[in-house]
């Protein structure tokens, strides 16, 4: 089993490689995915959510308001430092698990870990790694790209962009860079040369 960190900033483009991982035979975890997973109806998750914030960030049929949590957590940073308290250690967990039943299936799997946030976490979290994955693209072709393709306004994306790490903090951390401002065909090219590399380490 060998196991990678693949993170970016928004819009860098990191579905796209994580999908051609995928299609060459690379197993993804995703952290969004468990995010989700471990706020679901009946997780451990959820009931402490509720405990720790009240009902009022439920809906009627008990599942997680987004919306009424986010509105508690946006602009309170002990709130939402909590909230991360309850988070984290359920998708670490969650995690864990994707990558003990993968191994179980084929020991030589190859796991990528997609974590958007991995340069914020600090280096506690990515020791758990053979190597870290940065997919990186110019800040003004990210803006384009969340303009175009997801409705925003230049300054939202700005704000959207600078909340998260630098591209000097993610790019610090990387054992490989994908640039992927290019054609998406150059990009597919770089990822495909990286998974040769992978198996040829193996």
């Amino acid at each position: 089993m060998r196991v990678f960190g693949l993170t970016g900033g928004i819009a860098s483009g990191k579905s796209i490689v994580a999908g051609r991982l995928a299609e060459h035979g690379a197993v993804i975890v995703d952290s969004d995915v468990l995010a989700r997973d471990a706020v679901a109806p009946g997780t451990p998750g959820l009931a402490a959510i509720a405990a720790e914030f009240g009902p009022r960030v439920l809906t009627p049929e008990g599942a997680l308001d987004r919306a009424a949590l986010a509105g508690i957590v946006f602009s309170d940073d002990a709130a939402r430092a909590r909230l991360n308290g309850i988070l984290h250690p359920q998708i670490a967990r969650l995690g864990d698990e994707r990558i003990v039943a993968a191994a179980a299936i084929d020991p030589d799997v190859v796991i990528v870990y997609d974590i958007p946030l991995l340069a914020e976490a600090g280096p506690q979290r990515r020791a758990g790694f053979e190597s870290v994955i940065v997919v990186h693209a110019p800040l003004e072709e990210r803006v384009r790209r969340m303009v175009e393709h997801r409705g925003m306004s230049e300054e939202e994306a700005l704000g959207r962009i600078a909340a998260q790490a630098t591209d000097e903090e993610r790019l610090a951390i990387a054992d490989v860079v994908i640039d992927n401002g290019g054609p998406v065909e150059e990009t597919l090219r770089q990822v495909d040369e990286l998974w040769a590399s992978i198996r040829g380490g193996a």
